[in-house]
């Protein structure tokens, strides 16, 4: 599967590492000239390229951007295509961003509007990036990790929760975009190990106004 990457932070070269190691062809870009990612490039074992390139490149594209840089991505060229979305509100460096603070829609449901002929499907934002390659391990693991996945395309998520198990993971079915509260940032199931039923209770113990601080999870 042609796997891209919009975003080359630390999350993008994880997943991209995964990818690469199980057999994957894998392009990352980011918002400067694609020179400035050659060394990445050449670590990692993969193809380099602009926002656009990757929009083009991929079968499924995994976008992991700062949420305030959503309105900047190639909604044309992602028409179509299976998008992960691993973006998190901060406000520290996202700014206020009134809708989220209100409760009235979610990180993926703002993707979705910004891409309207996307499959978003939320993945891959639950777990800190230096546990992504940490924590992968193979089908049957007495210690296999569980991540939740959400969307509104059932093939899409299909597609994304088989690539999950196959990069190392059990995924959990959280529903639909308008459910991926549930697990976005200070909510029980965020960043936190669990396997699939602990992430499962993880998720119905949500509150959508509650937010708990990461040492009482």
């Amino acid at each position: 599967m042609k796997i891209a990457m919009i975003g080359a932070g630390f999350v993008s070269q994880a997943v991209a590492r995964l990818a690469i190691a199980h057999g994957h062809e894998v392009m990352v870009s980011n918002s400067r000239e694609p020179k400035t990612l050659f060394s990445l490039g050449y670590g990692l074992g993969c193809r380099t390229g602009t926002a656009e390139d990757a929009a083009v490149f991929g079968e499924v594209v995994l976008v992991a951007v700062p949420l305030s840089a959503i309105g900047d991505l190639p909604a044309a060229a992602l028409a179509g295509k299976i998008v992960m979305d691993a973006n998190n509100y901060y406000p520290q460096r996202d700014g206020q961003i009134p809708a989220l603070d209100a409760r009235e829609t979610t990180t993926s449901q703002m993707l979705a509007r910004e891409l309207p002929d996307a499959r978003i499907v939320k993945a891959f934002n639950a777990i800190e990036a230096r546990d992504l390659v940490k924590d992968a391990r193979p089908a049957g693991a007495s210690d296999r990790r569980a991540l939740p996945v959400a969307g509104d395309d059932a093939e899409a998520k299909r597609i994304v929760i088989a690539l999950i198990e196959q990069l190392g993971y059990d995924a959990v079915d959280a529903g639909a975009l308008e459910d991926s509260w549930r697990f976005e940032r200070d909510k029980p199931a965020y960043c936190i190990p669990f396997d699939p039923e602990g992430l499962r209770k993880a998720l119905a113990a949500a509150e959508r106004d509650v937010e708990v601080p990461r040492e009482r999870r």
